[in-house]
């Protein structure tokens, strides 16, 4: 892992849409207002409770949109399914694999992201480990999932002043609260209810973090 990040050369903090644990047949429309709003960098495909197969067929056109919108596509927790889909990458939850299977099985050019919590070590342990990049979190309250770990914007902080590879900011995140993490050095904010459950829509709920972002 390289030290010393050299802020003028990275881009500013970009955004990271996650999907809905659940999702219809009418998402691929909702997705494609949401990238209307404004730019997205990464979009993860984050379903539970659905087998590989169901998941892989939902995923398929979600993955050609990002492609045609020159949006990263990921897959969460599955290196079978981010194989079997030839996906851009997997992010790894702490029980989710090693991110060094995950590059044997995925390849060199596969972005593998491993969920940190709150945590310098684990943090540390996953650059060691070959991530692309580490996620912290949660910052807020959030109803997305159920989390037991709360991180502080100085993690960011600490985070991007010693080392090179992306962090990226996750748990109850909007466009009113982002801003701390931004100046804390969040190189993504990782979103999924501000967007979705936006009460004018997805693509006004991407446009809301794309007057933050710049």
């Amino acid at each position: 892992m390289t030290e010393t990040r050299q802020a003028s050369s990275y881009p500013p903090c970009q955004l990271y849409l996650i999907s809905p644990a659940t999702i219809g047949e009418d998402f691929v429309g909702q997705l494609a207002e949401a990238l209307d709003g404004g730019p997205v960098a990464a979009f993860q495909l984050r379903l539970k409770g659905v087998s590989e197969d169901e998941a892989a067929r939902l995923a398929e056109p979600l993955q050609r949109l990002c492609a045609e919108r020159d949006v990263a596509f990921i897959v969460n927790d599955s290196i079978a399914l981010a194989q079997r889909l030839g996906a851009d990458g997997v992010h790894l939850g702490q029980g989710d694999g090693d991110p060094r299977e995950a590059r044997r099985v995925l390849g060199p050019s596969a972005q593998i992201g491993v969920t940190c919590h709150d945590s310098r070590h684990l943090a540390m342990d996953a650059g060691e480990a070959g991530a692309d990049y580490v996620a912290f979190g949660a910052f807020y309250p959030t109803t997305t999932k159920d989390v037991s770990h709360h991180a502080d914007p100085e993690l960011l902080r600490w985070w991007s002043t010693v080392f090179e590879l992306p962090c990226v900011a996750i748990g109850g995140i909007t466009a009113d609260n982002a801003l701390p993490l931004i100046e804390a050095g969040a190189d993504f904010l990782a979103v999924s209810g501000a967007v979705w459950s936006h009460p004018e829509g997805p693509r006004a709920g991407v446009a809301a973090f794309a007057e933050v972002l710049g």
